[in-house]
């Protein structure tokens, strides 16, 4: 089996319910898809930061989490941040955390295969990851676009990526940006969407009955907004 890590990308957030402190809410949508990515198979985890936002990686990661550091929080920065692990801190990089041993060790790799998840779906199904991550054993890329408007709710890649990649803007990008420029139309596979916390609307997508996302529940219920029965 291909060796295949499942990246969360916090990102800054643009939207914030209401009557919840802005800190809070993002720590707190970070915190339930880490705690989703601790409960994958076969897969090693990891999260994606900026070096300005080291601290949000800090608060949320298990102990045996890699944190990259990236100098912009897209897909394509996390791609060149797994294939130059070793760059030094503070550039595009593994950096010093709960991935890095006392002794100085780094995760072995290299990696074969990478998803880059949005870190503001709180309750994404694993399932899902799967399916992103399942169409790499024939195509070079796949996408799963977020629910409800443009965007992305992840990408997952071959690595090396394919030199015909073009940026990706998990808030904007949409899967026929990325087809257009595929030299063939099925080097890219689309699977299922999933719905990502980005506006008001979104949060009459949350289903209650859905196991996990605790922390975005309990704010939530905190602040009386709907979705959190």
């Amino acid at each position: 089996m291909p060796r295949r890590v499942v990246v969360a990308l916090l990102a800054p957030i643009s939207w914030t319910p209401p009557g919840i402190d802005p800190v809070h809410w993002r720590t707190a949508l970070a915190e339930d898809v880490v705690d989703l990515l601790a409960t994958l198979n076969e897969v090693d985890t990891a999260v994606a930061v900026t070096p300005a936002d080291r601290w949000l990686a800090d608060a949320v990661i298990w102990p045996g989490t890699s944190v990259y550091e990236v100098p912009e929080p897209t897909p394509n920065a996390v791609f060149a941040a797994l294939t130059s692990a070793t760059a030094p801190a503070g550039g595009a990089g593994l950096v010093g955390g709960a991935g890095e041993e006392a002794g100085g060790e780094r995760p072995s790799g290299p990696y074969e295969q990478v998803a880059v998840i949005a870190g503001d779906a709180p309750d994404l199904p694993g399932l899902t990851i799967g399916k992103l991550l399942r169409p790499l054993t024939t195509r070079p890329l796949a996408v799963a676009p977020a629910e409800g408007g443009a965007g992305l709710l992840g990408v997952a890649a071959q690595l090396p990526v394919p030199p015909w990649l073009p940026p990706l803007d998990l808030d904007a990008t949409v899967p026929a940006t990325v087809r257009a420029v595929a030299p063939r139309p099925g080097d890219l596979a689309v699977t299922p969407s999933w719905h990502r916390l980005r506006g008001p609307a979104d949060l009459a997508r949350l289903d209650p009955a859905l196991g996990g996302w605790e922390n975005t529940r309990a704010l939530l219920s905190g602040a009386g907004q709907p979705g959190s029965a």
